[in-house]
């Protein structure tokens, strides 16, 4: 059974900084491109950023982060990770790490995949 286990949310304060991190389990971690999504309160699912399969994995981001997140992986351990830098109260919502995500036009989620249970950002003044 595919599980993922997100953690390393929190409430933090504009301009701060987070690191998620997300344990995969159930499947064989190295090959598969990874995705970080996100839902804002009210809002649907936003694609944040993907990584590629491999040992090195490219990386794509949608223009909002800004060069403020930063994705990656360490296959050896099954993790996936996002360093959140730089946090706008925009940035608030419910983060998920993801398998099989298909994005749609401008940053949309045509399918989610398989996704954990998610991990609270909350970014407060």
């Amino acid at each position: 059974e595919v599980q993922l286990v997100e953690s390393g949310g929190g409430l933090v304060h504009p301009g701060e900084s987070l690191r998620l991190s997300c344990a995969a389990s159930g499947f064989t971690f190295t090959p598969y491109p990874m995705n970080w999504v996100r839902q804002a309160p009210g809002k649907e699912l936003e694609w944040v950023a993907s990584i590629n399969g491999g040992p090195i994995g490219a990386r794509y981001y949608p223009e909002f982060t800004e060069g403020r997140f930063t994705i990656s992986r360490d296959n050896d351990k099954n993790m996936l990770y996002l360093q959140l830098d730089s946090l706008k109260t925009e940035d608030t919502g419910m983060y998920y790490c993801a398998r099989d995500t298909v994005r749609g036009p401008n940053g949309t989620i045509s399918s989610p995949g398989i996704r954990g249970q998610g991990t609270q950002v909350t970014v407060s003044s």
